[in-house]
């Protein structure tokens, strides 16, 4: 029993990223919000729980894998899809009402949001990678997706509780959420070397990256509250070439 915990653990991942994409699909985004970190917090424990259990599995990290394509992809993809819906006709909507028939008078841009889950797609393909990719094992190459889920979950949680006419003109502007999905489709699958926060032990001098990142993590979540996360992934991306330019 003890040896299907990490999978338990992983299934609540699943569980969390399905009800982030029924609040997301309802227009609820502080909500799924919620669920998506409550999924992330459970995919950091599972491969924890899974060293500590010695219950490391072929089927714990493909299981892991799925569940990341839920929560990490599908969820922050309709996030995407619903800021995009905003941006342009000043409400969230539902795929019904994209492809009503009185759509198609609208046009083109009726479909633009649909930009969104292009998402889904680059961050199921990131993970396909990971699984067969041998050189990710004490890193990564391209952006984690839970990371890049952080950074597109961020976008309502700012435009809620940091709410101000500059931060709405940028959040919700067009071109800025299709130039924020092209990138993250980018950087989920860049050939670029990232340090992965897994700690072997627990000295300063083998991470001393690791704890610098957390530290000035701290710092500016407490500054800056939401609005720290965007600033957070891009320190992350800094200090890994930062890093392997100095090795």
């Amino acid at each position: 029993m003890l040896k299907q915990i990490p999978n338990i653990i992983t299934s609540m991942n699943i569980l969390c990223g399905c009800v982030a994409i029924l609040f997301a699909v309802s227009g609820d985004l502080i909500t799924a919000s919620i669920f998506v970190f409550l999924g992330i917090f459970f995919d950091f424990f599972d491969g924890l729980a899974a060293r500590l259990l010695k219950a490391q599995s072929e089927v714990g990290l493909q299981l892991d894998s799925l569940a990341d394509v839920i929560t990490s992809g599908v969820a922050p993809g309709v996030v995407m899809y619903q800021l995009l819906n905003l941006s342009y006709f000043g409400h969230m909507q539902t795929l019904t009402e994209t492809f009503s028939l009185g759509g198609w008078n609208v046009g083109f841009q009726n479909y633009v949001p649909l930009l969104g889950l292009l998402l889904v797609i680059a961050s199921a393909y990131r993970l396909a990678k990971f699984n067969v990719d041998t050189r990710q094992t004490s890193g990564f190459i391209g952006l984690p997706t839970p990371a890049n889920t952080l950074l597109i979950l961020s976008l309502p949680l700012i435009l809620q509780f940091q709410y101000s006419e500059i931060v709405e003109n940028i959040i919700l502007n067009k071109w800025f959420l299709i130039g924020m999905t092209l990138l993250s489709c980018i950087l989920l699958n860049a050939e670029i070397s990232l340090f992965a926060l897994k700690f072997k032990t627990w000295g300063f001098k083998n991470n001393a990256l690791r704890y610098v990142f957390l530290i000035l993590c701290v710092l500016l979540l407490v500054l800056l509250k939401f609005m720290a996360i965007p600033l957070i992934i891009l320190l992350y991306i800094l200090l890994s070439l930062f890093w392997k330019t100095v090795d």
